[in-house]
């Protein structure tokens, strides 16, 4: 297995420097850029392992490059350690919120960053990936594709009820809130209301259900959310 790759976004030359040689180190590949534009076209250039990145960047920042990578189908699982110097609880909160894995406060020991790096690395390397297709009873979902079939019959969807059942069948079984279905499928920077999940959802079902007053595959779970819990009742 080929050395993971790390990319590390920091407008101070001395992090880079430090964190550059410390992870080479301890044996990974390191790239290392000053600019969140610089940083967001090597991340999709190159998918790395894992992404260091500092909160306060000039220009595009880091919670704008972290919303832009979890967006992304082909970069959305990249593990991400957000540095800053701001040490409020809800600084970290919000980046954690919008997408970050992991959060140190500069100054840091550099230690403590490889210890972290390592564990997120073996997490990440735990953790299953969606297969390319989602087979749900008479619905399948090809994420490669992303076609929509049902009794094998394609079905035409927006983009936004795509991405609205893709999320739902990668989490089959839970129950997801109005508010992390908004924040997921239409982005943290979009201010519509829950409302608008709901609607999507009741187009959804039109398409996929057999019948949508008694659906069999997205479920409302009342006050809270959606979830896509398949059970095999086909009586409806």
């Amino acid at each position: 297995m080929g050395k993971e790759l790390i990319v590390v976004i920091d407008d101070e030359e001395h992090i880079l420097e430090l964190l550059k040689y410390n992870l080479e180190k301890e044996g990974y590949r390191v790239t290392v850029c000053e600019t969140g534009e610089e940083g967001l076209k090597l991340i999709e250039k190159e998918k790395p392992d894992l992404l260091v990145l500092d909160l306060m960047l000039p220009g595009m920042d880091g919670l704008d490059i972290c919303k832009k990578i979890r967006k992304m189908d082909l970069t959305a699982n990249i593990p991400i350690i957000m540095l800053t110097a701001k040490g409020e609880e809800i600084d970290k909160v919000v980046g954690l919120e919008t997408g970050a894995d992991d959060y140190l406060t500069k100054p840091f020991g550099v230690r403590e960053l490889i210890a972290r790096v390592r564990a997120l690395l073996r997490r990440t390397a735990r953790e299953p990936q969606p297969p390319e297709v989602i087979n749900i009873g008479d619905l399948s979902i090809d994420l490669s594709a992303y076609k929509v079939y049902v009794k094998g019959e394609e079905i035409e969807l927006t983009s936004k009820e795509y991405e609205l059942l893709k999320v739902l069948a990668c989490n089959q079984g839970k129950t997801l809130t109005r508010d992390y279905l908004l924040n997921k499928v239409w982005g943290y920077d979009y201010y519509g209301e829950t409302r608008t999940v709901d609607v999507h959802i009741r187009h959804l079902r039109k398409k996929i259900e057999k019948n949508d007053s008694y659906p069999r595959y997205i479920k409302t779970m009342r006050g809270i959310g959606y979830s896509l819990d398949y059970k095999g009742d086909d009586n409806a």
